[in-house]
């Protein structure tokens, strides 16, 4: 059963419903659900790009090969350095790909 059960409607001049609205489509959430994360004391904030959830995704893929070898590396005592240096360029590549998808400004076109 669903535990929201009580209805509480409320009245917005039109300049008051388009703020909601575009701060709603900027979270991707539900009007409903941003109106929750507000009352309960915290601000959405704007979605991230659809780029950043693959460039995290591959983040964490580099992140786990890493953890392999060093895991490999304490185990025998050795470290594969070739494939280290592989993997440590390949995160630092994903990390700038991600640095620039979402923290830095893009050219205008």
């Amino acid at each position: 059963m669903n535990s929201r059960n009580i209805e509480i409607k409320v009245r917005l001049n039109r300049k008051e419903a388009e703020s909601l609205n575009k701060r709603v489509r900027k979270s991707r959430l539900s009007r409903e659900a941003y109106l929750r994360h507000l009352i309960n004391g915290s601000v959405p904030r704007d979605a991230p790009p659809p780029d950043y959830f693959s460039m995290m995704r591959e983040l964490y893929r580099v992140g786990n090969n890493l953890n392999q070898i060093a895991q490999k590396a304490h185990t025998l005592n050795v470290l594969d350095v070739q494939r280290y240096d592989a993997s440590v360029r390949e995160f630092e590549s994903a990390v700038k790909k991600i640095t620039e998808a979402v923290v830095l400004p893009r050219p205008m076109e």
